[in-house]
């Protein structure tokens, strides 16, 4: 993926997990269920995000994966 691709991806990615945090956080009126799993929507994305900061950061030259030294 290129750069602008990446960007896109990680801006929805916070846009969806801010979003799902805020459905997430409402009251829910009484005696009506959740017709969605807010919460563990809002970890998938968050996942997402931090998924594509690694990407991005690995783009501009960072090493993020373990580097093991026997």
């Amino acid at each position: 993926m290129n750069l602008p691709v990446t960007l896109a991806l990680l801006s929805m990615g916070a846009i969806f997990t801010a979003l799902f945090g805020w459905l997430g956080a409402r009251p829910r009126p009484l005696g009506r269920p959740r017709l969605a799993p807010w919460q563990l929507m809002m970890m998938i994305m968050a996942a997402f995000t931090m998924m594509m900061i690694v990407h991005l950061l690995n783009m501009f030259g960072a090493q993020t994966g373990g580097q093991r030294s026997f």
